[in-house]
């Protein structure tokens, strides 16, 4: 009997870490192709594309407002808030800005427009708490 217990048991956590893992791997994936959005090993090394978006982040001085570490200072955390946004709605607001809420355009800066998908990797990577660190470097 308590071979059973023990076998539902170890069965019921083995499938629910492999349904867990499924997710975030979905979770991952960019919306238009089978691509992942994102690939990160041991919490800081990441792709090429994904590196791209680490440096748009420096390149744009996003950190001034932001934080270092995306935890907000004067403007919101982006970990938290790329938990609800959508990437058009994050396109939109990097784009446009929150001028009302003292958040600048950057749709007239091209190191940031022509990189947008990347630097949306790189923040939805932190904000799904795959990278665990904010400097990040390639992947070998």
């Amino acid at each position: 009997m308590k071979h059973r217990q023990f076998a539902l048991a170890f069965a019921f956590l083995c499938f629910g870490s492999a349904t867990q893992a499924q997710d975030a791997q979905a979770a991952a994936k960019s919306g238009e192709s089978d691509k992942p959005l994102y690939t990160v090993v041991d919490g800081y090394k990441v792709d090429p594309d994904t590196l791209q978006g680490f440096r748009t982040w420096r390149a744009a001085a996003c950190d001034r407002c932001h934080g270092a570490n995306q935890e907000g200072m004067v403007g919101p955390s982006l970990i938290e808030s790329l938990k609800k946004l959508t990437r058009d709605e994050f396109v939109t607001v990097v784009r446009d800005g929150r001028l009302e809420k003292g958040m600048q355009s950057f749709g007239s800066d091209p190191r940031v427009m022509d990189n947008i998908d990347k630097l949306y990797a790189y923040l939805k990577g932190r904000s799904d708490g795959a990278i665990t660190r904010a400097r990040v470097t390639a992947i070998e």
